[in-house]
């Protein structure tokens, strides 16, 4: 869990580094100057899953959300919760396609949590005995901002591989046993 907030932190940084240089006054840009989502792939031998973590700032989910479904939507105070996992399960499945091995992955909603500033949203795949190939069509907030940049960290087979998926870029296919 440690690694994983230091890697959102050191993206979060680096993320910022080019706003420093603009001579446009952040403060009247929407709510933060930088676009990030960070989504985790984990390929669980054991359970013989995949468990796929999706996080996004809490704003920019809900401002997303309200545009993809038309509706108002408070994710840290529901006024039906069933609702909101609704919501947010279809938009991750419109927006998110794995596909592993060659076949088409069903995400199986498991749910969704706050920490700090942002949402965790979690997935997973069941009845993956083992990972060759993942490949990944992620559009994730793109609706939403177009400097949106969606960052990868897959773990497969001992290994740990990361991608990151610029506006407009979709998608990208790694072979894990390499």
């Amino acid at each position: 869990m440690v690694n994983i907030m230091v890697r959102w932190c050191f993206i979060s940084i680096i993320s910022l580094l080019p706003c420093m240089h603009q001579s446009e006054n952040v403060a009247n840009k929407s709510m933060h100057p930088f676009y990030v989502s960070m989504i985790e792939i984990n390929h669980n031998v054991k359970e013989k899953t995949v468990e796929v973590s999706v996080r996004i700032f809490t704003e920019d989910l809900e401002n997303t959300l309200k545009k993809y479904g038309n509706t108002q939507i408070d994710i840290l105070h529901p006024a039906n919760k069933a609702t909101v996992d609704k919501l947010l399960n279809d938009y991750i499945q419109h927006k998110l396609q794995l596909n592993l091995n060659d076949k088409s992955a069903t995400l199986q909603y498991v749910g969704y949590e706050q920490q700090m500033e942002s949402i965790w949203t979690y997935l997973e795949v069941k009845d993956v005995a083992s990972i060759k190939k993942v490949s990944v069509n992620c559009s994730l907030l793109y609706n939403y901002q177009d400097k949106q940049t969606n960052i990868f960290h897959i773990k497969a087979n001992g290994k740990e591989k990361s991608y990151k998926l610029d506006y407009p870029e979709t998608n990208f296919t790694v072979n894990s046993e390499q």
